[in-house]
């Protein structure tokens, strides 16, 4: 069980700041988007009316990296964080927080993520940074235009995308990478926030994984958008058109997520990876 924040400070990778684990909200962090004011979610009644009270993507990404919803995910992400850190960061502050989203806020483009790594976003605070998902991920951005830089290594690296965000179906790292129904019912609030804030400007969507598959279509359609029937099924390329309420259309692409478990398999390739963010 988790015994909260550690009473150690260590120092940031790229700051040398020094920091608690978990982060204390407001102390610095780079990137960190709430402060020690931030409401907190504690039921997935309160997530919902936290989310839709959200008015723009930085109040909205603050609720989230504060979220305490889930006891299961909680007690994990800290436990990691103060407990649980692998060999080589073991000198370092872990986030140990919900993962906000990071990108532009006025993202013509979302990459949709299934949930933080224990060692890399519940480490360093920020989306597909800090372990070798990320590493493929952030590449193949770059290559395609996205992002300034090929590497995401640690927040305050000066790591920038234009023209896309990326959120994720969950935004705790969960044990064994398997979240539950209920958690992921209870973080789909936040998603249907991000949806409704991206709306206006979306043209399409990057689904990495089945379960952010189904995430990104269970949005939409609370949404009230138009969304084909029966349900279009996930695959490597697979598209599916959607429509808003407003009768915009958005593109949904699903890609084969860039774990290691299909990365080291050759299951999903640069050349796959590259195809379906041309697309978008």
């Amino acid at each position: 069980m988790s015994t909260g924040a550690s009473d150690e400070l260590d120092p940031h990778p790229v700051t040398g700041a020094h920091f608690l684990s978990p982060v204390p909200p407001g102390t610095g962090w780079p990137g960190d988007p709430a402060t020690a004011d931030t409401p907190v979610a504690r039921t997935e009644a309160q997530v919902r009316r936290l989310a839709k009270g959200a008015s723009g993507i930085r109040e909205l990404d603050a609720r989230v990296s504060v979220c305490r919803a889930c006891p299961r995910l909680v007690d994990w992400r800290e436990t990691v964080a103060t407990q649980g850190r692998r060999a080589a960061f073991a000198d370092q502050p872990y986030w140990g927080r919900p993962g906000p989203s990071f990108g532009d806020p006025e993202a013509a483009v979302l990459v949709v993520g299934l949930a933080p790594a224990a060692n890399g976003t519940n480490r360093t605070g920020r989306m597909f940074t800090g372990d070798r998902s990320g590493d493929w991920l952030y590449a193949a951005l770059h290559r395609a235009g996205f992002a300034n830089q090929p590497t995401s290594v640690a927040a305050g690296d000066g790591l920038e995308l234009t023209g896309l965000r990326i959120v994720a179906a969950v935004r705790c790292a969960p044990p064994a990478n398997r979240p539950t129904t209920q958690e992921r019912l209870t973080c789909a609030h936040w998603l249907d926030r991000d949806l409704e804030l991206a709306e206006p400007h979306l043209r399409s969507m990057l689904a990495l994984g089945s379960i952010a598959w189904d995430a990104a279509l269970g949005s939409a359609r609370r949404r009230g958008w138009d969304v084909p029937r029966p349900k279009p099924r996930f695959g490597h390329g697979a598209e599916a058109l959607l429509t808003t309420a407003a009768g915009r259309p958005v593109r949904l692409v699903g890609s084969y997520h860039v774990s290691q478990q299909n990365t080291f398999t050759g299951k999903l390739t640069e050349a796959m990876l590259d195809d379906v963010l041309a697309r978008l």
